[in-house]
């Protein structure tokens, strides 16, 4: 009768920055969020912040919740992931190794 009955949607679940502060003076909220939805729109959680306009620029976060969302399968946006790998949480999963983690890194396959 219903088709598709029983079968799981995959919802795209990003970890990204979503801007907040007055003109000229950014500051982020990094957060996870539906990548269907504006980059100031809806999200899910707040797992994190990011402050530019000190010197040198704060990020903070919970670790225990990235890992979590990372764990649920969510995707760190590139300036997320330079972010993580700063401060010193690797944006990989556990189940995947380094070598195929460098393997999905953009301009691994390019010779130096």
């Amino acid at each position: 009768m219903f088709k598709g009955r029983g079968k799981r949607k995959i919802m795209a679940v990003t970890i990204r920055l979503t801007r907040m502060g007055a003109k000229k003076k950014p500051f982020y909220r990094m957060v996870v969020a539906d990548s269907r939805f504006p980059r100031d729109g809806r999200f899910v959680d707040v797992v994190g912040t990011y402050d530019p306009n000190l010197n040198p620029p704060a990020v903070r976060f919970d670790r225990e919740k990235i890992d979590a969302w990372l764990k649920k399968g969510a995707h760190p946006t590139t300036t997320v992931k330079s972010l993580l790998k700063k401060a010193g949480l690797s944006p990989v999963p556990e189940g995947k190794t380094a070598a195929l983690a460098e393997a999905e890194a953009p301009g691994a396959d390019l010779p130096a």
